[in-house]
């Protein structure tokens, strides 16, 4: 890992856009340099999607410049020191220079400052708190880029310090490490986790939804789980069972098959039923459209099982569609992995081709059929028919057939 970006090899730090706003920030007076996730990604070869920038201006200093430059202003947390700048569609957060007066566990008064020392000082990870100006020339006041060459998830400064000035930093460490850690968590900051764990309660089910997700989504959560476990944690934002063994076993599943693992059939690997799913649902916020598939795949995933014939793994894989049918299995599968005819299914669902009903409306309405929803219960009635026949009928069979269910 290099002490130096290469702005060659870094498309975000080149582009037109960012050159738009950091040299509106200049004109302004003031000092910037790319700071947080995007440094952090770039120096460990992860993509880069969420660009924030640092200034030692405050938002009255600059916005005249953004807006001179054509770039679209929304005063996402002014009050605090940020907004969010919108240049030729690439969304950028400028955030001014700033350290804490005082803190009540979710929010915090600042004041703003020009001390680039100060303001790393108050930022969480020492991973977060490296800077890179346009040249890729990197600043480190926390020893961060030694703590991300090493893998090490480290608060900056005292741990209860930080997570007392906003609980979220529990969760956000855990997925910091799920991401980034290499080793064994840092001890003083499971400690303060352990120790402040009651204060996630005062959280909004939506933030510790947001980083439960994204710990999920990293490639092995299970580690940074099981320490939660371990120090009574993970309690506190899933308040019942906990199926670990579970979900790791979907994780090597999902590795060894080289199939997609989502962050809603991970969530459902650790729960135990589509009632736990609607508790869960409720209590971080779930949107509906997750809610549902939670609920959804707790619901259904039973139904596939290691006995199932070839017929009724085509009549699910026709009803559930491939990706889904392929979903469940992989959840079914990680209940049960040591039974062999799993493979069997796996290959079966992996070469299945999606058969085409060869009947529409038109057709009902041509044998007879009357337009309204008589229409649509004869063409279930047909397909259902059609798919337990196992898709053997022709055309010419179904229309027979459609002539029988019409008189």
């Amino acid at each position: 890992m290099n002490a130096r970006l290469d702005p060659a090899k870094h498309s975000w730090m080149t582009a037109d856009e960012t050159a738009t706003i950091m040299r509106a920030l200049r004109s302004a007076g003031g000092e910037a340099r790319f700071v947080g996730g995007a440094v952090r990604n770039a120096m460990v070869g992860e993509s880069v999607t969420d660009i924030d920038i640092a200034t030692t201006l405050s938002p009255d200093a600059y916005l005249p410049a953004l807006k001179n430059a054509g770039v679209v202003i929304v005063p996402t947390g002014i009050e605090h020191g940020t907004i969010t700048a919108i240049a030729n569609g690439q969304v950028f957060e400028i955030t001014s220079l700033r350290e804490d007066v005082s803190t009540d566990g979710r929010r915090a008064k600042v004041v703003f400052t020009t001390d680039w020392a100060k303001d790393a000082a108050r930022r969480d990870f020492t991973m977060n708190a490296i800077y890179a100006d346009m040249t890729g020339q990197l600043f480190d006041f926390t020893g961060g880029i030694a703590d991300l060459r090493a893998g090490r998830v480290k608060f900056v400064g005292d741990p209860n310090a930080r997570i007392r000035e906003d609980y979220l930093r529990i969760l956000r460490f855990f997925r910091f490490h799920a991401w980034y850690g290499r080793s064994a968590p840092d001890e003083a900051a499971l400690d303060a986790a352990a120790r402040n764990k009651t204060g996630l309660k005062r959280l909004s089910g939506e933030r510790i939804r947001k980083e439960l997700l994204r710990l999920l989504e990293a490639d092995d959560p299970g580690p940074a789980l099981r320490a939660m476990q371990s120090h009574d944690i993970l309690g506190e934002i899933l308040p019942l069972p906990v199926n670990l063994e579970r979900l790791s076993n979907l994780i090597a599943l999902a590795r060894q098959k080289k199939m997609p693992r989502g962050p809603m059939i991970s969530l459902a690997a650790l729960l135990s039923s589509d009632r736990a799913a609607r508790t869960v649902a409720s209590d971080i916020k779930l949107s509906n459209v997750e809610r549902a598939q939670l609920v959804d795949i707790l619901s259904d995933y039973s139904k596939i099982t290691p006995r199932l014939s070839s017929a009724e793994v085509t009549r699910l894989l026709y009803r559930f569609g491939k990706e889904r049918f392929s979903e469940l299995l992989l959840l079914a599968w990680a209940e049960e992995p040591a039974d062999s005819a799993w493979e069997i299914i796996f290959a079966r669902a992996k070469e299945w081709a999606h058969p085409d009903f060869p009947i529409d409306g038109a057709d009902v309405m041509e044998a007879g059929a009357k337009e309204g929803p008589t229409v649509g219960r004869i063409l279930s009635a047909l397909e259902s028919w059609w798919v337990e026949e196992d898709f053997a009928p022709d055309r010419a069979a179904l229309l027979a057939k459609l002539k029988d269910l019409v008189r």
